[in-house]
């Protein structure tokens, strides 16, 4: 007769409760830095558009996650409240590279942004999406990328972002019609 054994994982939840009570960075932090490893760079990534700054803002929202482990109250699923973690990094992060890049455009750096008829590509060439939607308010465009890359309902949007439901359907509707009329046959 043979016996099966079932291993039963924790879920996130449970780690976090667990990582609440160690007093340092015990087995059930390090398991749940394990399982968000990969998410949270590959948001990171997405947010900020290279690997250096993805990688810098990935440890911090692990430091952070250290720091604030118990803090989670349960509220919504752990990975909302990991991933409203990493997108205010990555907001907080883009924010201070916009501000040193106007003041790099100031001291007389040519950028792209100063370009004239910088909204639509001359005819013949192909215009990166992540310019397209640098292009969109931070939040806007954070919000299409985890929409589409990454894949959240518009209910995991509104916790994110700290808003309704049908808000969320409105601004991401609202950031596409702006997207089609900067850039017209650009999803074509």
């Amino acid at each position: 007769m043979e016996t099966l054994l079932e291993v039963i994982s924790p879920t996130d939840e449970q780690l976090a409760a667990e990582a609440a009570r160690e007093g340092s960075d015990g087995p059930a932090f390090g398991a749940l830095v394990e399982r968000y490893r990969q998410r949270v760079w590959r948001v990171c990534y997405r947010l900020l558009g290279n690997e250096q700054d993805a990688q810098d803002a990935a440890q911090e929202v692990f430091v952070r996650l250290f720091f604030q482990r118990g803090r989670f109250e349960g509220r919504s699923k752990f990975s909302t409240w990991v991933h409203g973690i990493t997108l205010r990094v990555c907001l907080t992060l883009r924010r201070g590279r916009g501000r040193r890049q106007r003041r790099e455009m100031a001291a007389g750096d040519a950028t792209w942004a100063e370009r004239p008829n910088n909204h639509a590509p001359a005819p013949g060439l192909t215009l990166d999406l992540y310019q397209m939607l640098d292009t969109l308010d931070e939040e806007d465009r954070a919000m299409l990328i985890l929409k589409y890359s990454e894949g959240y309902t518009f209910e995991e949007l509104g916790q994110l972002f700290d808003m309704t439901t049908s808000a969320c359907k409105m601004r991401v509707m609202r950031a596409r019609e702006r997207l089609q009329e900067r850039f017209p046959g650009g999803g074509q």
